[in-house]
């Protein structure tokens, strides 16, 4: 479960800004998880539990902000969004689609004290 070592490296990131921006305590986090990122939501929500607790992040509101598969089909010049990565176009049936979003993995925001 590659999702346990996500989260602690989010811990990571979030510990090293808060040392930088200088902040005790963070109570809620917006993490944005793409459908072609490779991370599961409900294994990130498990983990994030667990990784949490003795941190800033302990108790923190944890929510997931899924995004939408997105695609440049060749054959027809449009942008498109599809479900699963080796989906066909939705418009013209084609397979010649080059992807250009779902793969994200981000902090969105934190809500720090």
């Amino acid at each position: 479960m590659h999702e346990m070592s996500l989260c602690e490296n989010l811990i990571a990131v979030i510990e090293a800004e808060a040392a930088r921006q200088n902040f005790g305590r963070v109570s809620k986090i917006w993490l944005e998880v793409g459908p072609f990122s490779g991370a599961e939501p409900e294994a990130l929500r498990f983990c994030f539990d667990a990784v949490s607790r003795g941190t800033l992040a302990e108790q923190a509101d944890f929510e997931i902000i899924g995004t939408p598969g997105t695609a440049y089909c060749m054959a027809c010049a449009e942008s498109v969004e599809i479900g699963e990565r080796y989906d066909p176009c939705p418009r013209c049936g084609s397979h010649m689609l080059q992807i250009t979003g779902g793969t994200e993995l981000r902090i969105r925001e934190l809500e720090v004290a």
